[in-house]
């Protein structure tokens, strides 16, 4: 299983990787530093957006689950969504970035 990084660490890295990419992003809200978890906003150029939440594989990998589905929602039903999450779990980090393919900045499985 491989070491956990804090999670202000890695949206901090992950912003940076989204500047250096050209997928500019910015912190929607703020979870706990050390140990919150993490849902990634995808905006394409239409204003549609994909939810992805944190999740792990089987083998304990880090993955992420389109949560919000296959096909991209609109502003009303990823707020929805993500207030149910924060609801649920106030230690959570929003985190969004424009991705006009709906891929995020930085590696990782999509689900």
């Amino acid at each position: 299983m491989e070491a956990r990084v804090k999670a202000q660490i890695w949206v901090q890295v992950a912003l940076r990787l989204g500047d250096k990419d050209g997928r500019p992003g910015m912190v929607l809200r703020r979870g706990d530093a050390d140990a919150g978890g993490i849902l990634v906003v995808l905006r394409d150029r239409d204003n549609r957006l994909v939810v992805l939440s944190q999740t792990r594989t089987e083998g304990g990998e880090l993955a992420w689950l389109r949560a919000t589905g296959v096909e991209p929602v609109d502003q009303t039903k990823a707020d929805a969504y993500v207030d149910r999450q924060v609801k649920f779990d106030p230690d959570l980090w929003v985190i969004e970035f424009e991705a006009p393919d709906f891929l995020p900045p930085f590696d990782g499985k999509i689900l």
